[in-house]
């Protein structure tokens, strides 16, 4: 395995662990690395040339414009994330970088080559559509029917999940890559209600806010249990 490779924080959980270090050193050398500064843009709606890409670090958010210009957030995309529609350009969605991002990036016509000549890839892809459809259709659920504070709760939990370097536990800390404006654009609150509820948390001594963007996780139990996840 080559040394990036090698190096590649996301090497165990990102689809390409599917592959042999051979197999993944040939596409390694079809790829290369780019970094985005907080708000640049990977892809823009409609973009026909969007190429596909793995998200090695940072934080991505993939959103819609409505027809009064208002931005949707439909969607995060946290370290390992596979961003990229394979057969169809992004129509309808931008994906911009919530914090410093790097990536390792393919053009379409690079990975669906990897994808003819390695299965493996293509299921370990298909698997990862998946969890992230029920990601979606959770997110539905949450905004629909859970209470404000819930759904707080679980987006912080999703957040220290994604941070944690094992799938077994929670992040002790992490910084928010969202805004409270962000947070409650996604959520459907205000930012009022948002800035009120993690107050609240911090007071059942459920998480501790440190500066302007991190979050101490005090009780893994009880930020599970509020948020029902």
């Amino acid at each position: 395995m080559n040394l990036q490779c090698a190096t590649c924080p996301v090497k165990e959980t990102a689809a390409c662990a599917v592959l042999t270090p051979e197999e993944r050193d040939a596409m390694a050398a079809a790829g290369r690395t780019r970094t985005l500064k907080r708000g640049e843009m990977l892809f823009a709606a409609g973009d026909e040339d969007a190429a596909c890409a793995t998200l090695v670090s940072g934080a991505l958010k993939v959103s819609a414009i409505d027809a009064e210009g208002n931005e949707q957030i439909l969607a995060l995309v946290h370290p390992s994330g596979f961003i990229g529609e394979l057969f169809a350009p992004f129509a309808h969605h931008d994906v911009v970088a919530l914090t410093e991002s790097k990536l390792c990036t393919f053009a379409r016509g690079d990975f669906e080559r990897a994808i003819d000549d390695h299965p493996a890839l293509a299921r370990a892809l298909l698997r990862r559509s998946q969890e992230d459809l029920l990601a979606t259709r959770a997110l539905l659920e949450l905004t629909g029917h859970a209470s404000a504070e819930a759904r707080l709760a679980a987006l912080l939990h999703d957040f220290a999940a994604a941070a944690s370097q094992s799938s077994c536990h929670l992040a002790a800390e992490f910084d928010l890559p969202l805004t409270r404006g962000e947070i409650a654009n996604m959520l459907g609150l205000t930012i009022e209600t948002v800035s009120r509820k993690l107050g609240e948390l911090e007071d059942t001594g459920a998480i501790r806010r440190k500066g302007k963007r991190g979050i101490e996780v005090l009780d893994p139990a009880l930020l599970h249990e509020i948020s029902g996840r």
